[in-house]
């Protein structure tokens, strides 16, 4: 399909999506669904004004239209030198949070590990910064930009084809095409991470484009009907989401491996709804963790586990560490890991409250961890009165956890 018949996929949107019953919301669905076929490369422009830095080049790439005029998305391309002839580089597709934008920062560190990387900015802006002006606003906006997101999902009522989520999907998915096309990269090895939103946007891409080969939502899920804070208050009455772009409506498609990184402490994306996630998509997965790791993008980017995790699959096929079997009974944790690498240490981290998870107190105590092969057990007992718990274990600096449980009052 050519780039021109595949950026003209727009034309689809709109015609279902007002009707005498209302919303025809599987005839919605099917049209998210068609923005899977946005296969080929999009054509590029040079970003003038913005000057390269190293192999890390800015580009401007077309997208779809918005409102009826065409839109381009700012993008930061960093391809490393090929390590050696005849071979290809894996990569990566970059997509920020709330208040972020196309960052050559975090381009900068997937090329040290090897990976080319195309960072995209999803609300129409630039990274150039605008004097003065608030967080969250700080990025001058360009002349051909599409949508900015409004609240969350606060554009519901607007015509499926102007929707900021279709559109930071889109972006997204013709990204990946575009990175795919590099003569430097193996497009059979491409992967997609996001932070935050952005993490929102790779849980959503990753059950519409099959092609990707990792993904890494951090931060970032669905299932935010559920979520006891500012989500669940703005969609739990929002049936768009609910029936069309919720992530879980299409995570049992998802069988590629992902990593779900996190904290137990974040205010934004609880961790039963990441759970909900991660237990729909049927690929193998990682999770991680981490206590006291915070919520921005530099926080989401720094930890060696998004890494680690993407370089495994790319080398192996499979993440380096899967969590087999997990059990809590008669006051007793046990979970299972299969890892060939060696590990260092578990613990248990649990809490004694409900409600909100990023609001709870988590307590960590030790657990003990034995080998038999490449199977590890990791094993604990319970404190009085715990409500949920999961087990870390840590390999050197890299940390992974069991899936997040609740216990019953």
């Amino acid at each position: 399909m050519s780039a021109r018949r595949g950026l003209l996929l727009s034309g689809v949107f709109g015609a279902a999506t007002l009707g005498a019953a209302g919303p025809d919301f599987a005839a919605l669905r099917t049209e998210v669904d068609a923005l899977a076929r946005l296969t080929a490369p999009p054509p590029v422009h040079p970003a003038e004004g913005f000057a390269a830095e190293g192999a890390i080049r800015p580009l401007f790439f077309d997208a779809l239209p918005w409102q009826g005029k065409p839109t381009r998305v700012f993008a930061w391309l960093g391809v490393p030198p090929v390590p050696a002839a005849g071979k290809r580089l894996p990569g990566v597709v970059l997509v920020h949070g709330g208040g972020g934008t196309a960052f050559k920062e975090w381009v900068k560190k997937w090329n040290d590990h090897g990976f080319a990387a195309l960072s995209v900015a999803v609300e129409g802006q630039t990274d150039e910064r605008i004097p003065g002006a608030p967080a969250g606003a700080q990025w001058r906006r360009h002349a051909s930009a599409g949508p900015a997101r409004t609240g969350i999902y606060g554009d519901s009522d607007q015509p499926l084809a102007d929707q900021w989520m279709t559109h930071a999907v889109a972006a997204t998915i013709l990204a990946h095409s575009l990175l795919r096309s590099q003569p430097e990269v193996d497009a059979t090895r491409v992967g997609l991470c996001g932070i935050s939103w952005g993490g929102v946007i790779a849980s959503t891409v990753i059950g519409l484009d099959a092609r990707f080969a990792f993904a890494i939502p951090i931060y970032g899920c669905g299932h935010l009907t559920a979520a006891a804070n500012q989500y669940g208050r703005a969609l739990g009455p929002n049936a768009l989401y609910r029936e069309v772009w919720d992530p879980l409506v299409r995570l049992p498609r998802a069988r590629l491996p992902v990593l779900w990184l996190s904290w137990p402490g974040d205010q934004h994306f609880p961790l039963d709804c990441q759970a909900a996630c991660y237990r729909a998509a049927p690929g193998p997965r990682m999770v991680a963790l981490i206590p006291e790791m915070k919520h921005s993008h530099l926080a989401g980017w720094n930890p060696p586990d998004s890494y680690a995790f993407a370089e495994s699959v790319v080398r192996t096929g499979r993440p380096w560490l899967r969590a087999t079997a997990q059990d809590a009974s008669g006051g007793e944790v046990r979970v299972e890991f299969d890892s060939a690498e060696p590990l260092d240490s578990a613990a248990l981290i649990s809490s004694a409250d409900i409600g909100f998870t990023g609001a709870r107190d988590w307590i960590t105590t030790s657990a003990s961890l034995t080998r038999h092969g490449s199977r590890w057990v990791a094993t604990a007992q319970l404190p009085a009165g715990t409500r949920a718990w999961f087990v870390n274990v840590r390999r050197g600096p890299l940390n992974a956890s069991s899936d997040f449980h609740e216990i019953p009052p």
